[in-house]
Parts: C-alpha cells; sequence; structure tokens
C-alpha cells in the first residue's frame, strides 16, 4: 500500500506525490491531518482554516471517486504526528509514503521526525517538490549560494525555467470502485475542534474554482495588470492568493496557463504578461529562501544587524492599528478591510506595513503575527518576506530610508476615495477633495467620529530613518 499525505497542496492536478504515488497498480490511500493545537501555536487564521478543511471536503469527495479514500486523523500537534502516521501505516499496511515537501522549520523537524519513525517498520518516505515551480537550492548565484536580492534572483530563475522547462501532469485516472465519503461537518469531533466548517461565500474552494479564477484574469486583466495593479478600489489583480496558499492550484499551472494565453513566456518587463510573472518569482524567491535561510522561520530578520534596532511593542498604538483607528484613512480601510474579509490587496499590504514599522516603529514581528491570524491566504514564506521587505530587515536591495507616506499613498492609488469609503463608513460621505485628509471637513461639520491622526508622518519618518542609521555607529 501507498499512502499520499496532503498538506499545503489539495488538488489532485499537477501534484507530484499522488502522481508519483499513482505510478504502478499498487493501492493507494490518502492521508490529511489535523492539528487545531499547533494551527493555533501557528497564528493560523481561523478562516484559512475553514477553507482548507472546505477544501479537504471536496478533495475527499473526489479521491472517493477516483477509489483512493482520504484517511483523517486529528493529531493536535507535529510532535505527536510521527507515532500517529506510524500507526496509521501498520494498521493500513503501507510500505511507502509519498509527500510534497514542506518548506517550514517546524513542518521540516517533523517530516525529518517521520521519516526517522517510519524507517523502524521498513516504510520508505519519498519527499517531492510540490510547492515550487522550481525546487529550492535549484537557482542558486555562480559561487553557489542563494541570491540575496531578488532582481538576479529573477534573472536566473527565467534562465533555469528556459533550461529546465516543466510538464504539467493531470489528475490520476480512476483506480477502482468509486468509495464513500462522509462528509466534514457530519463527523463530530472535526466539527468540535475547528467549529463552523462551512467554507466562506466570498471564497469557494474546488480547483474548478481556482481554474475559473486564472482563467478569467488571464482572459480579462493580464495584460493591464501592471497598470491596474495597485488600484484597490479596481479588480485588477488575480485574487489567487488563497488558492495558492493552500494549494488548490499550483504555480507551474499558473505559470504554463500564462504561456498558453500569450503564446509565450515573457522574460522582460517590455512584455505584456510579464508584471504578474514576476510575482510569481516573487512568490518562489521567498520560498527559496525559507529552506535556505531557516533562522527566517524562528523571528530572526534576514539582515541580522537589525536585530538590534529599538522597536516599540506598544500594545494601545498597535490595538489602534490592528483595529484600523490610525486617523490615515487609506490604512484604517485596508486593516478594516482585512478585519472583515480575511484578505488585502498587496499595496495596502505594503501601506499598512509601513506605517506599523516606519511611522509606529513597531516591532515587525506583531505585524507579522497579525496578519497571519486574519488572513485567508496565510503562507510563512511570503508574510515574512513581506513584513522584512517592509520594515527594511529583509532581502531587499533598496536601503531602508524607504518609508511610504499613507496620504500620497492613498491619493496616488484611490485617488477618488472608492475603496476608503467604502470601509471607512465615517468617511463614506466626505467629498473625494478631502478624503484622505479629512479632519479638517470633519471639524467644520463639527464631527468628532473619526480619530486624529496618530502620529505627524514627517517626524515619524525621521525617527525611522535615525534607528537605523543607529546601527551604522
Amino acid at each position: 500500500m501507498k499512502l499520499v499525505w496532503f498538506r499545503n497542496d489539495l488538488r489532485l492536478a499537477d501534484n507530484p506525490a499522488l502522481r508519483h504515488a499513482c505510478a504502478g497498480d499498487e493501492p493507494v490511500a490518502a492521508l490529511f491531518i489535523i492539528s487545531p493545537t499547533q494551527w493555533r501555536q501557528h497564528k493560523m487564521a481561523p478562516i484559512r482554516q475553514r477553507f482548507m478543511l472546505a477544501q479537504v471536503d471536496v478533495l475527499g469527495r473526489e479521491l472517493a471517486a477516483l477509489g483512493i479514500p482520504l484517511h483523517l486523523l486529528r493529531v493536535e500537534t507535529f510532535a505527536e504526528v510521527p507515532v500517529a502516521l506510524a500507526g496509521l501505516c501498520r494498521e493500513q499496511g503501507v510500505t511507502q509514503l509519498y509527500a510534497n515537501q514542506a518548506i517550514e522549520i517546524d513542518e521540516q523537524r517533523r517530516d525529518h521526525a517521520v521519516s526517522a519513525a517510519l524507517a523502524e517498520q521498513a516504510v520508505s518516505c519519498h519527499w517531492l517538490n510540490g510547492c515550487c515551480v522550481l525546487p529550492p537550492g535549484r537557482v542558486l548565484t555562480g559561487s553557489g549560494e542563494m541570491f540575496k536580492v531578488f532582481t538576479p534572483f529573477s534573472r536566473a530563475w527565467l534562465k533555469a525555467l528556459d533550461e529546465e522547462g516543466f510538464v504539467i501532469h493531470r489528475a490520476p485516472a480512476r483506480r477502482g470502485e468509486p468509495l464513500p465519503w462522509l462528509p466534514l461537518a457530519e463527523r463530530e469531533w472535526v466539527d468540535e475542534a475547528l467549529g463552523e466548517l462551512m467554507a466562506d461565500p466570498r471564497w469557494p474552494v474546488g480547483e474548478a474554482e481556482a481554474l475559473r479564477r486564472l482563467n478569467d484574469f488571464l482572459e480579462q486583466a493580464v495584460l493591464d495588470y501592471g497598470e491596474t495593479r495597485d488600484f484597490p478600489a479596481i479588480a485588477g489583480t488575480s485574487v489567487l492568493s488563497p488558492y495558492l496558499a493552500a494549494g488548490i492550484i499550483s504555480p507551474r499551472q499558473c505559470v504554463a496557463a500564462l504561456q498558453q494565453r500569450l503564446g509565450y513566456r515573457p522574460q522582460s518587463k517590455a512584455q505584456p504578461g510579464f508584471v504578474w510573472l514576476n510575482e510569481l518569482i516573487w512568490r518562489e524567491f521567498y520560498r527559496h529562501l525559507l529552506v535556505l535561510i531557516p533562522t527566517l522561520s524562528m523571528n530572526r530578520p534576514f539582515k541580522q544587524e537589525t536585530a538590534a534596532l529599538p522597536w516599540s511593542w506598544d500594545p494601545d498604538a498597535f490595538a489602534a492599528w490592528c483595529e484600523g483607528r490610525t486617523g490615515y484613512p487609506i490604512v484604517d480601510a485596508a486593516m478594516r478591510c482585512l478585519n472583515t474579509t480575511g484578505w488585502m490587496h498587496n499595496r495596502l499590504r505594503m501601506i499598512v506595513a509601513s506605517f506599523l514599522t516606519k511611522d509606529l516603529h513597531i516591532h515587525w514581528r506583531l505585524g507579522e503575527d497579525y496578519f497571519m491570524s486574519r488572513l485567508i491566504d496565510g503562507d510563512l514564506a511570503a508574510n515574512n518576506g513581506g513584513w522584512q521587505w517592509a520594515a527594511g530587515t529583509g532581502a531587499d536591495a533598496a536601503p531602508y530610508f524607504r518609508v511610504f507616506n499613507p496620504t500620497t499613498q492613498g491619493q496616488r492609488f484611490d485617488p477618488q476615495g472608492e475603496f476608503i469609503r467604502t470601509w471607512v463608513t465615517e468617511l463614506a460621505d466626505i467629498p473625494a477633495a478631502y478624503v484622505h485628509q479629512p479632519h479638517d471637513w470633519l471639524r467644520l461639520k463639527g464631527r468628532q467620529d473619526y480619530p486624529a491622526p496618530m502620529v505627524d508622518h514627517a517626524v515619524a519618518r525621521v525617527r525611522a530613518i535615525e534607528m537605523f542609521r543607529s546601527l551604522e555607529k
């Protein structure tokens, strides 16, 4: 018996672990492990847990239709997984385990412990690359080191992809008679652990839904992506990040679909489609970094010298940021959108992260954890990479004095205030001319229902730069 262990790769198509397990005629079973305590320790957002389990439900039904049973184990923490998995393998007569490689340090340690435990009962483990187009460690400098700046990594990644190519594998064929599947909502122990399992209607699950979103984006928006992607009031992005984070669609499928849509693989900014491809390469960059620099999974900065920065941990200021009460409309709108929907536009993620770290001088780790606790697309590599980029502690060619001005960012990317008025209801009736700096208008109207700015941005910017310059002394 072969066993496929599904993790953040909840799909049938282009799944290396599933494909390799289904080679040959030996019986195949599947596994998903529910670890509520570990998920909470990793700050996994409840909306992401529900989204993931809704997809597990779909996956279990689809596997059952192929004659492949999906076993569910509830194991509270990673430390308990090796023993529980070894027991399942003994019970089912498993001789080979297949899984796609994990990139986070706790998950890698868990997998090493699983390999050791299963080796004692002669079960061989096969770990495959299912999370990246090119496996971590493939894109290195001429001296065999990881790229520390994105642009040369991007060039090397494109060159390596041209040399190696890739293949998209279809879902496996049916392997036996269809099997019954008991929905997760009818399993009391699952419902007790995680509460309401229904997926958010804003985020339908299923591989067909992920592919529909991908194809709609490629047909309607990819050619204008470079011009529209920064405007949160415009539907200019793919909104695929939750599906990529859960592995409902693979990055290889995204690259292949882009090539098919354009008839070529773009190689530079001058070519349509390249800007979106470059975002996929950013995703690869952060995942490769996480594997090759394990301390990134341990709350350590990429630039080690920045560990000495005198960050603030002010709980009141942090709470105001979390709740969207900063007095800066674009920041507040973005945070309220996150708290309501579980998702935030990428430009807004940069704005609010810069505000927390460079205006409030609060440690990026607090923002990173808060995002993970709210985001439906919470992904350690991308989230950590983005936060450290904004904080000036990460892999970035730009110097530390990049500080976003929240007012001018709002004026530039939400010029009429459409996004702001949607989420900051206190400003729903404000004229566009005042929406980014509403306080004078509100005073004239005798209103005090929106907070004054927490900080003077110009003063806070100088303080942020001084913090970093102090490291050079």
